[in-house]
């Protein structure tokens, strides 16, 4: 009988630790809420977190501090012991939630909002610290109703303090993760007539890296927040556009949160305060959604007519069709089908090599292609021939000539190929557009991927079609001018920019000498272009020769290229050793917690994350003062090994986050999106539970 007194008597000690952790819940149709701690038990004087939690029924949301076009955030207001202190509610990283012609900023499914809390030091262990919450809050689908409650914590006092369970731990952890976070960028924001932008500059900030991004003003009618925030990416700056909203004067700097979706899919959002100024310059657009996708690959396709490559074409078959004007509707609609034909399946099969190459890589992840040092040397060496043809230093004048019989062929056969030929000689007039189709398609699926370069194809063979439909419209067409050269030079810089962004790339991947390699190359392929272009002029074989010479001694560089080892990393705490199963099997031997970040040069949330979480003071002395091996493994050239780690652990691509504790056990994996907190909190975790 004792005996089960004993037991009895130790269970009735242990209830009010279980209630502490979550407060009674207030229950709807809609939502069911609860507030709950992060500590089973606190110290004195401890700081500690609290949170509001909201499980919502499908189709119901609540409100981000900004709701967009209607809402109402929730609200707390809590009561506490004297001495006691509170910081401000940490919201989530809002979502965009459309209701017909409105946006609401806001969640669903779940949202968790934290609390910081410090209690008194003054508490003696063995007493209680009670905390009253009572909490409003609005919830919405069809129509919105408001919801309160009031709720109550008795949280025990120790001499060390207890964390909560694993599971309670896990749930604060995903909390942190959500939230936004301060970030190494700088912004400035602008209008002008209602039209604006905002542009945000930072490390990791460069085409191809970034894949969607939208900005979310604290203030409430800063923006538009239905209206589109077209992207561009450019010189380490993103540019979102952004349309006035209802406020009657703009704040003189506004605070927010730009959300981000890396090249990989990861989405995080970053706290940012941008200064009132004049509207940030355009770049060139990349990382579009599919919508926008299709609709600036139509609108390049569009323009390419315009350009002094393709128009002699254009010319000369519209010339033909005015020959056509006699013949019956159906023939001239069956010769631009034909045409168009030719045109939409030519940007068809580029788009097929292209999915296909990304198939053939055969690795989880967007990015496999910035994984090969040639690849990346490849492309920048066609990034510049590109910025040189649109230059002017070599002109691909020699299809036009030699295809001009076929393009003035008659018959379908003549449209068809007319059209496969406009593709071939646009293509260096082109670049500038598709790389930001190819930019946002390398993001997408094969079909998704495959509608981008058919709505350039479609854009391209408009005008032939309306004049295969309208002969007469070719007295509207643009003469030839100063101006599209001018056009087509300008647009020469953006493949520039782009070339030095993939040198940066390389010398991240294969080191000093492969930049060499590069560098040379390109001195290379700048001579070739030059030789090209005298020969053109003059009409010389010797000089045409020597241009071709020249790029088969780049193109030899390239195998050296594939066979360079990747540079070394910088000793010191921040970088770590290098990641290999060996050392970590070794250091796993030896009982040691170890951490394993798995990274590329090209992922920008990894570089976000190892300056504002990994490389700050309070992480590195926690790593020192518990003895914690920390390795770093480089995705950036596509590593078979790391590869086989992401898809152990059911990852697409990196970052990749692992702690093993010290003893054995399986790694806990932490969020893609890091703070000091989180890692602070799943170092302390394993030990302060033993």
């Amino acid at each position: 009988m004792l005996q089960v007194l004993t037991v009895l008597a130790a269970v009735l000690a242990l209830a009010p630790a279980a209630r502490a952790l979550e407060s009674a819940p207030v229950t709807s149709p809609r939502a069911t809420v609860t507030v709950l701690a992060d500590h089973d038990a606190i110290a004195p004087g401890q700081t500690f977190r609290i949170a509001l939690r909201q499980r919502l029924a499908p189709g119901w949301h609540t409100y981000w501090i900004n709701p967009g076009d209607a809402g109402q955030p929730p609200e707390v207001a809590l009561t506490m012991p004297e001495g006691a202190t509170s910081a401000p509610m940490q919201f989530p990283a809002p979502q965009r939630i459309p209701f017909g012609p409105l946006v609401n900023f806001g969640y669903e499914g779940e949202a968790v909002f934290t609390i910081p809390v410090t209690a008194p030091a003054g508490l003696k262990p063995g007493e209680t610290f009670p905390i009253q919450a009572d909490a409003t809050w609005l919830v919405c689908e069809r129509i919105c109703i408001p919801e309160e409650g009031t709720f109550r914590l008795d949280i025990p006092v120790e001499a060390a303090g207890r964390p909560a369970d694993a599971a309670t731990g896990s749930l604060f952890i995903a909390a942190e993760a959500s939230q936004a976070r301060a970030a190494p960028f700088s912004a400035t924001y602008g209008f002008q007539d209602g039209a604006g932008a905002i542009a945000i500059s930072g490390p990791g900030i460069a085409p191809g890296a970034v894949r969607e991004a939208f900005f979310f003003p604290e203030p409430w009618g800063v923006i538009d927040n239905a209206a589109p925030q077209p992207m561009t990416v450019a010189d380490g700056t993103l540019r979102l556009g952004l349309t006035r909203g209802g406020a009657e004067s703009l704040p003189s700097s506004v605070a927010g949160v730009v959300a981000i979706t890396d090249a990989a899919g990861v989405r995080g959002a970053y706290l940012i305060s941008a200064p009132l100024g004049p509207v940030p310059a355009a770049g060139a657009a990349a990382g579009l959604p599919l919508w926008q996708a299709l609709l600036f690959a139509a609108l390049g396709g569009l323009i390419l007519n315009l350009m002094p490559c393709v128009f002699p074409i254009l010319a000369m078959k519209a010339v033909s069709l005015a020959k056509l004007s006699g013949a019956a509707r159906g023939t001239v609609r069956a010769h631009a089908v034909s045409y168009t034909a030719g045109v939409v399946l030519s940007f068809l099969a580029l788009g097929a090599l292209l999915v296909g190459l990304r198939a053939a890589g055969g690795v989880a992840g967007w990015g496999f292609q910035f994984t090969s040092p040639v690849f990346v040397a490849a492309m920048a060496w066609l990034m510049l021939a590109v910025g040189l043809n649109l230059s002017g230093v070599f002109a691909i004048g020699g299809p036009v000539s030699a295809g001009s019989g076929l393009a003035a062929k008659g018959g379908h056969a003549g449209s068809f190929f007319t059209g496969m030929l406009a593709v071939l000689v646009a293509t260096p007039c082109t670049a500038p557009f598709m790389a930001a189709a190819i930019g946002a398609a390398l993001g997408m699926s094969a079909a998704e991927a495959l509608a981008v370069f058919a709505a350039m194809g479609l854009g391209m063979a408009l005008p032939y079609a309306l004049l295969g439909v309208f002969p007469a419209l070719a007295r509207l067409l643009p003469k030839p001018g100063l101006w599209m050269e001018r056009l087509k030079q300008g647009l020469a810089f953006p493949m520039y920019a782009a070339a030095a962004w993939l040198v940066w790339v390389l010398s991240e991947q294969a080191g000093s000498m492969a930049v060499l390699a590069v560098l040379g190359g390109a001195v290379l392929i700048g001579f070739a272009a030059w030789a090209i272009g005298i020969a053109q002029q003059s009409g010389g074989r010797i000089a045409r020769a020597v241009g071709v010479a020249a790029v088969v001694g780049a193109l030899a560089l390239l195998p050296g290229l594939h066979a360079a080892p990747a540079p070394a990393q910088a000793a010191g705490a921040d970088h770590g050793e290098p990641w290999s199963e060996a050392r970590l099997a070794a250091l796993r031997a030896e009982g040691r917690p170890v951490f394993v970040n798995l990274t590329a040069a090209w992922c920008i949330t990894c570089k976000v994350n190892e300056r504002v979480a990994l490389a700050t003071d309070g992480v590195q002395r926690a790593f020192a003062d518990s003895n914690i091996a920390y390795l770093t493994g480089d995705w950036t050239r596509g590593d078979p090994a790391i590869t086989a780690v992401l898809r152990a652990h059911q990852r697409d691509g990196v970052p990749l986050y692992l702690f093993y504790p010290a003893g054995g056990g399986a790694p806990r994996i932490l969020p893609q999106i890091l703070t000091e907190g989180i890692i602070l909190q799943a170092i302390a975790e394993p030990r302060e539970s033993t």
